[in-house]
């Protein structure tokens, strides 16, 4: 809380997170759901993820949402507030649920893989101006949004045009685009995505689904539907990622690109939440005010942690650590291989390749 705000006003965090979360039923092996005899619980949550890993990355964090009041909304209040996030603004709903989905073992990026979701009519899909509490979203130099709540209902989606219009005062925007085709009820949803995207501060987009959902091709293009925000961010999976920074968009390289950042080698154990931790590890970065390259090796980094422990939820970097790793010249990050336990080594040699 700022010295001449309101008593009651919230305490400004770093980065407030709005959207909804669910609890996950993981496969105790692999198979179809048919043939799967039991699940183990976790939570799943693109927004919270961010925040989660932002908390443990020791930034002061805020979940808004709702949930219903049921033993799931306790347990994600619960465990998302385990990690040090501030849940006190969730607010529960005795007439909706909390919405869950189980999934297979497969890969969530392929075909490999089947969800069940159970979210329709769920507490989070009632979310609106006038069921959350608007004080406590703005509260934050960060808020992070993502395009899964603006599919979640109409009020959510009417929420997020407010969250995003322009005023004085305004957080800075942070949108991850999170294009779900199987959320949208009709043809509507990546018209919705780019005005939203191009709305926000700083976008995040994977180069797959941007051409899924708008028909585009590499990260120029991308950049170029996407003209107003300060940062446009097209990540490429193994082929790295790229930022677009307003304030130095005249200075491609051979590629185009402003700035391009190979991804390290990973040994990946699970490949869920590593788009979230990415997000988590270039605001992290943002926060402290670092170069743009840094921003996004740190999303790398981010990434590798998620993509090295099982579930969605990874133990981060310790900050020193992931900054001399981030720090390395050119030729030592390109030979940075990361796998099981890398986040727990003490120096940067521990995770190179011989």
């Amino acid at each position: 809380m700022t010295a001449t705000g309101p008593r009651n006003a919230p305490d400004v965090v770093d980065v407030v997170a709005l959207g909804e979360s669910m609890v996950t039923f993981l496969p105790s092996r692999p198979g179809r759901l048919a043939d799967v005899p039991s699940f183990e619980r976790a939570i799943g949550g693109a927004e919270s993820n961010v925040v989660c890993v932002l908390a443990a990355a020791g930034h002061s964090t805020r979940w808004v949402s709702r949930v219903g009041a049921d033993g799931f909304g306790d347990h994600l209040v619960e465990e998302i507030g385990s990690y040090g996030v501030d849940i006190t603004s969730v607010r529960r709903d005795p007439a909706r649920p909390t919405g869950i989905y189980f999934r297979t073992a497969g890969d969530r990026a392929t075909d490999a893989h089947e969800v069940a979701y159970y979210r329709s009519g769920s507490a989070a899909s009632a979310m609106s101006g006038d069921t959350v509490d608007l004080e406590a979203v703005r509260a934050g130099r960060v808020l992070h949004l993502s395009g899964i709540t603006a599919a979640l209902s109409d009020d959510c989606l009417a929420l997020l045009w407010e969250l995003t219009e322009p005023r004085p005062g305004r957080p800075l925007i942070s949108f991850d685009v999170n294009h779900r085709p199987g959320l949208w009820p009709d043809a509507d949803g990546p018209r919705v995505l780019l005005d939203l995207a191009r709305r926000a501060d700083i976008v995040f987009v994977g180069a797959d689904e941007a051409r899924a959902a708008w028909g585009l091709h590499g990260a120029r293009a991308i950049r170029n539907a996407l003209p107003e925000p300060e940062f446009v961010v097209v990540k490429q999976g193994r082929g790295g990622a790229v930022a677009f920074d307003k304030d130095t968009d005249g200075l491609e390289d051979a590629d185009g690109t402003v700035t391009l950042v190979r991804a390290p080698r990973v040994d990946v154990v699970a490949a869920v939440g590593a788009g979230d931790a990415f997000a988590a590890g270039f605001l992290s970065a943002t926060l402290r005010g670092l170069p743009v390259r840094d921003r996004l090796r740190h999303g790398h980094l981010m990434a590798a942690a998620a993509l090295t422990a099982p579930g969605d939820l990874a133990t981060p970097p310790a900050r020193d650590h992931a900054d001399r790793l981030a720090a390395l010249d050119d030729t030592a990050w390109g030979t940075l291989r990361l796998g099981p336990g890398w986040t727990q080594a003490v120096a940067p040699e521990e995770v190179r390749t011989p």
